[in-house]
């Protein structure tokens, strides 16, 4: 199974089994989260594009731990003036191993 999932605004390409490291999932290290925001679903020999979501679809993962990156360095000047300001940041993020991908069937 292949999913195309949203999370933190931006798009994931997942499988079963798999590590994902995203931005900040907001969740502790062993709990579940539930992506419910999947694009697109690919079985065996179907596949469903959602209008822009899935219907009934959902993605299961596990936490397994948080994070931050290394720092970015911002400087910003104005040239002929002795402005400078100098900060850095840290993005937090959240390692999550992709449990299950399910669709709920149409029974109609």
């Amino acid at each position: 199974m292949y999913a195309i999932i949203e999370a933190a605004g931006r798009q994931y390409p997942v499988r079963e089994g798999e590590m994902l490291r995203l931005d900040a999932a907001g969740a502790a290290k062993g709990e579940q989260v539930v992506f419910d925001r999947v694009l697109m679903v690919r079985f065996e020999d179907d596949s469903i594009v959602g209008t822009p979501y899935v219907e009934g679809a959902s993605v299961t993962g596990t936490v397994m731990g948080n994070g931050k990156n290394k720092k970015v360095m911002v400087f910003k000047y104005k040239p002929k003036k002795n402005i400078r300001k100098k900060t850095g940041h840290r993005q937090h993020f959240s390692v999550v191993r992709i449990e299950k991908i399910e669709k709920e069937i149409d029974t109609k």
